[in-house]
């Protein structure tokens, strides 16, 4: 369990676990992205665009990345990291260390300037990687794997619900900081 550095992030914290409980957790059988079978899945695409909890993910998320030095800029593959990076790009603007958003491509446009990633200028930069959850970690090491390809220096992954099924491992044995807002103990559920 991750706690927030204020009371008032913390407080941001519970309703976002709150939402995830009621909204976001679904019992049955699922076949989850790495393949694995699960008798739940976390949907948290449901609650990234979501207007009652994006406020809340941009501010946790900028909570849990503040000690992360020297970062300018936050994304990951798209379409999970997107609204995350939205609502952290949108939450920095208001402190007095604003953070750029990129989109990381699946595979790099075969036009125009066929590019893999958008938005800020990521070469030379430390960023930080962040993913609504994570299984087995590979979306997110498929991220990392293009911003080095584009000079970036990625430092870190950003999870909101950390599933607890080996996906810090595999980002730690990148060399990579993993950083999670919420795991499985806070939501009530047990790995699967």
């Amino acid at each position: 369990m991750t706690a927030a550095s204020t009371p008032d992030l913390e407080a941001d914290r519970q309703y976002l676990i709150a939402l995830i409980q009621d909204e976001a957790v679904f019992h049955g059988d699922f076949t989850l992205s790495s393949g694995k079978k699960a008798t739940y899945y976390v949907d948290m695409r449901k609650l990234t665009l979501d207007h009652r909890a994006a406020p809340s993910i941009g501010r946790i998320m900028l909570d849990l990345i503040r000690d992360v030095d020297g970062i300018v800029a936050v994304g990951g593959l798209t379409l999970g990291a997107d609204p995350i990076a939205n609502a952290v790009m949108h939450e920095s603007a208001r402190t007095h260390k604003p953070l750029d958003a990129f989109v990381v491509r699946k595979e790099p446009k075969d036009h125009g300037r066929g590019r893999q990633v958008e938005g800020a200028d990521v070469a030379g930069k430390r960023v930080v990687v962040v993913e609504d959850t994570s299984t087995t970690g590979q979306s997110a090491l498929k991220a990392v794997e293009a911003l080095r390809r584009e000079g970036a220096e990625p430092v870190a992954v950003a999870v909101i619900v950390d599933r607890k099924t080996g996906a810090q491992a595999a980002v730690e044995a990148e060399g990579l900081q993993w950083l999670a807002a919420i795991d499985l103990d806070d939501l009530g559920l047990d790995p699967q």
